[in-house]
C-alpha cells in the first residue's frame, strides 16, 4: 500500500468507527504534502500552510494529552527535519504523536489513545 492508500484506508476505518469513537468526527488530514502547481503553492503559504505538520489530527484530549497527531509513512521513508521538529514540539506541549507505516498500525495508536492506554 502507498501511504495514500494507507492514509484512505485509515480514514475510512474512521468513519466506520463513529458510532463507537464519536470523536472521530471532528478529525481531519492536514495535506501538506500534496502535489501543486507553484502558484497554488504559494497561495497555500500565505494562507499558513507550514513544512512539517503532520498528516492527521484529532482534537480531543485524552489520557491527560490535548489531542492527536498521526504522520504516515511508507516503506523506508522517515521523518523530514521539519516533522521532527513538529512532532518534538507537539509532544512537549502535550499531544499524543505516532508515526505510522501501516493502517493497523495507525488503528492501533487511536484505540490506544482514546482507551486511555497510553
Amino acid at each position: 500500500m502507498s501511504e495514500h492508500q494507507t492514509q484512505v484506508a485509515f480514514v475510512q476505518w474512521c468513519a466506520a468507527k463513529k458510532n463507537k469513537y464519536p470523536m472521530l468526527e471532528f478529525s481531519y488530514a492536514i495535506p501538506n504534502a500534496s502535489k501543486r502547481t507553484p502558484a497554488m503553492a504559494s497561495w497555500m503559504k500565505a494562507e499558513g500552510m507550514r513544512k512539517g505538520v503532520l498528516d492527521w489530527c484529532l482534537p480531543f484530549p485524552c489520557a491527560g494529552f490535548h489531542g492527536m497527531y498521526i504522520e504516515f509513512k511508507h516503506g523506508k521513508n522517515k521523518l523530514t527535519a521539519e516533522q521532527d521538529e513538529f512532532m518534538n514540539y507537539v509532544r512537549r506541549i502535550g499531544y499524543y504523536v505516532a508515526v505510522c507505516y501501516t493502517v493497523d498500525e495507525a488503528i492501533a495508536a487511536v484505540e490506544l489513545y482514546l482507551e486511555a492506554d497510553v
